[in-house]
This record gives C-alpha cells, structure tokens and sequence, in this order.
C-alpha cells in the first residue's frame, strides 16, 4: 500500500514536470543591455523596436532594439530548459528508485530498517528511507540593489547576491513534519551539516543572501538555520534530528566548508497534510 502511494505521489512530481516547458515558454526573461531584464510571455522584432507583452504590468509595450541584449536573452532561455530537462530526469530516476528497506543492505536505522548501502543523504519518514537529490544552487546578482546603488551620492549600500535553485519546488517530498536525516560518507562533513528553510520566490528558492562591499550592514553570508540534533552511529554515517518540527515549505541539507556554504545542496519539501505550501513570495 505505501508502495502503491509513494508511486503517486511520484507521478504527480512527474506531470508537474512533464507540463513546465509550456511554462518556460509563458514566462521569459527579455535582458537589456543594462543588464536589467523584463519578465515577458512574448516578444517580437518590428524595425528598430522590440514590442513584447509585460507579464509585470498585463499590457503590450515597446522599447528600441538597440536595447536589447538577444544574446543574453536566448543563453538563459537554453539555461533554463537544460535546468527543466535536469530536474525532470532526477524525477524519473527518484520514481525508478525502490524504498524496499528490507532489501536495503547498509547501515541498520531501525529493526527491520536499513540505509542503502551507498554513499548519500538519506531521509526516514518513520515509514521508508528515502534517497535525497543533490542539486546545484547558482548566484544571482540583486540587479535592483545595483541600480540603486549607482544613483546614491556615496557608497552608502553593499552589494548583494542572491544564492538561489532553480524552480519553485523541490522533486523529493516528505510528507512528516519530523523526518530523520542521515549522512553517510566518509568524509564526515554532516558533523558542520546545515538545515536551511528556503524563501520560495516565483521560480526559485532562496538558499542565502551574499553582501559585499563597504557601506551599511555587514558583509558576509547571511542564512537561516534550524538547529539540528548530530550523532555518530558508525564510522561515515550520522544521524541529523531537526529540534523542532518542520513546517510545509522549501528546505535543503548543505555543507559547510570552512565556514562557507557549499552551494551544491540536496533539497527537498515538507507537504504536511492539510497545508497549502504552494504560494510563492
């Protein structure tokens, strides 16, 4: 029966997917040689203009060619669909993926519960062990910040960059507000571990903020964290116990090294029954 359950919820990750290339094409990113961009569902060359329809304001506008980075624009449109066809095969292979834990041949979590017997980072939802997707998270630069900070008389703001992941939703779902995480590696980097809430954006999650620069506020990384309960079970495998119960949202497990974030994290969701955590900010 849990078999039968998880394999539709894996479908349903699926068909989200499966439709987001008719997303991609709804919503593109118009770059301006400023390196500003416009959000448009459409666009199109007329003389020396470039008439596109504003998905920010509803309506069709016009601005000079001349402005217009198409360089720029079509790069992140390839970007994009190479990032939507990446999370649709991690899709594909999380539904191939079996969560028999009897089968499993690792490290023993619980009676009758095993880890697999490979290096990863795993999730137990009291239920199935399941097998978390490591994904690559990329800086942004905080175009807005940088335009206002150009027209200020002084350096009287820092620079900032947004470290973010592709899409508003992680594929890997978990449906318990108080899973168990384990590491297994031999390398012992979950001993300085981080749980990380993400700020869902409209397609992104916010992993952290990156300031540099002189002026206010203080430079630096800046994230939040949930505090996380560590042990050692064996060599190379450790459990990480969140100290309070997770709420339904965006989250990642990501690894500091030398007091940096590495920003290859492995993400997933909480979807707790009765909660709507789709709403993006």
């Amino acid at each position: 029966m849990r078999a039968r359950a998880f394999h539709a919820i894996v479908m349903m990750v699926l068909a989200v997917l499966m439709l987001a290339p008719a997303a991609l094409l709804a919503s593109i990113r118009l770059y301006l040689k400023d390196g500003s961009y416009q959000n448009v569902r459409s666009y199109q060359v007329i003389g020396d203009r470039v008439r596109y329809y504003s998905l920010d304001r509803g309506d069709w506008e016009e601005i000079p060619k001349s402005l217009v980075d198409f360089a720029a624009t079509m790069r992140a449109e390839t970007e994009k669909k190479a990032e939507q066809t990446k999370q649709l095969k991690a899709a594909e292979e999380l539904q191939n993926q079996r969560f028999d834990v009897t089968a499993s041949t690792g490290y023993r979590i619980k009676p009758g519960v095993r880890l697999p017997g490979d290096a990863g980072v795993f999730a137990y939802d009291g239920s199935r062990v399941i097998h978390l997707i490591q994904g690559s998270a990329k800086v942004e630069t905080d175009k807005k910040r940088i335009a206002l900070i150009m027209v200020m008389p002084g350096p009287l703001l820092k620079k900032q960059a947004l470290v973010v992941l592709p899409g508003p939703k992680a594929a890997v779902r978990i449906t318990v507000a108080d899973p168990v995480f384990y590491v297994q590696d031999s390398d012992n980097w979950a001993e300085h571990a981080l749980l990380l809430p993400l700020v869902k954006k409209k397609n992104s999650r916010v992993v952290e903020k990156i300031q540099t620069g002189i002026g206010l506020g203080k430079s630096g990384e800046k994230r939040t964290d949930i505090p996380l309960q560590r042990k050692q079970l064996t060599a190379g495998v450790y459990e990480l116990k969140p100290l309070q119960p997770l709420d339904s949202g965006e989250y990642a497990l990501g690894e500091m090294i030398e007091q940096k974030l590495n920003i290859d994290v492995w993400d997933f969701g909480i979807d707790l029954p009765g909660s709507n955590s789709n709403t993006a900010k």
